[in-house]
């Protein structure tokens, strides 16, 4: 039933999976509503919520728009599924702003097949991914990405591998200024953040532990078919594949470095 209705891509399908998601959503802040006391923790929530329903939609947009996925709204689902499968994320601020900023970047770098305006397709990316690190500081390993890119599309011109370097600076520059005017506390706060663990000690939930399970048995079947039918899919796609199983990869990398291990760090994946 489920496959007959997700199939083909209605409006329907999209109303009926953000009305699920924010119905989740709210379920999962009554867990702990009396920290919900002020006008702006509430706006704060309203924000999240926003930026979840931007996810959902972002990563629809990039299988759809870039021919990764036919007519359906699997991508729509899948993305969805996950959020339930980890409900934590639905709690986890900054790691949903860091992801929306990812998968900014990675709209901007699967859009680079078409070779339109490669420079600011490749500023504009590493920009969002080095904002996307001053809330989950690991998740700047999706720099690698870019120059990935950069060697599959637009090797040849010199700039196109400054520009990663400009957008660094560039976040650094304002990060800096704005912690200098406002909160001097939040550079310290960047570089507390800045080290690696590879401690697992977190499997101590029976629920984490059978989520993770599940999760790792669906993504090892997907992964596996989409590299077995690589060849098969049409050679404009080839690049764009590519791209999606490197920064699946990377996502699971910044999961295995990241301190302070949960499950939710897996949405980068």
């Amino acid at each position: 039933m489920i496959t007959t209705i997700f199939s083909k891509s209605r409006p329907f399908n999209y109303i009926l999976v953000t009305a699920l998601l924010i119905v989740c959503f709210f379920l999962y802040q009554l867990k702990d509503i009396s920290s919900i006391d002020s006008g702006i923790e509430i706006a704060n929530k309203g924000v999240l919520l926003l930026l979840l329903v931007a996810s959902l939609f972002i990563s629809n947009f990039i299988t759809k728009k870039n021919g990764l996925s036919k007519d359906n709204t699997f991508p729509f689902l899948f993305f969805f599924s996950f959020l339930i499968l980890f409900p934590t994320t639905l709690g986890t601020s900054s790691l949903i702003i860091s992801n929306f900023f990812v998968l900014l970047a990675l709209r901007r770098l699967i859009s680079l097949q078409s070779l339109v305006t490669p420079k600011e397709k490749i500023f504009d990316a590493s920009l969002w991914i080095f904002i996307a690190s001053l809330f989950h500081f690991w998740s700047i390993l999706f720099i690698i990405l870019v120059f990935v890119s950069i060697i599959l599309h637009v090797a040849r011109d010199y700039r196109n591998w400054i520009l990663p370097y400009i957008a660094f600076f560039t976040v650094a520059i304002i990060f800096l200024l704005f912690a200098f005017v406002f909160d001097k506390t939040l550079v310290d706060n960047l570089l507390e953040k800045a080290y690696f663990s590879f401690d697992f000690n977190y499997f101590t939930n029976k629920f984490q532990n059978i989520a993770l399970s599940i999760y790792v048995a669906i993504t090892a079947l997907f992964l596996f078919t989409q590299i077995v039918t690589l060849p098969s899919k049409p050679l404009i796609h080839h690049n764009s594949y590519k791209k999606i199983i490197m920064a699946f990869f990377i996502g699971f990398a910044v999961y295995v470095v990241s301190p302070d291990k949960n499950n939710s760090i897996l949405l980068y994946t």
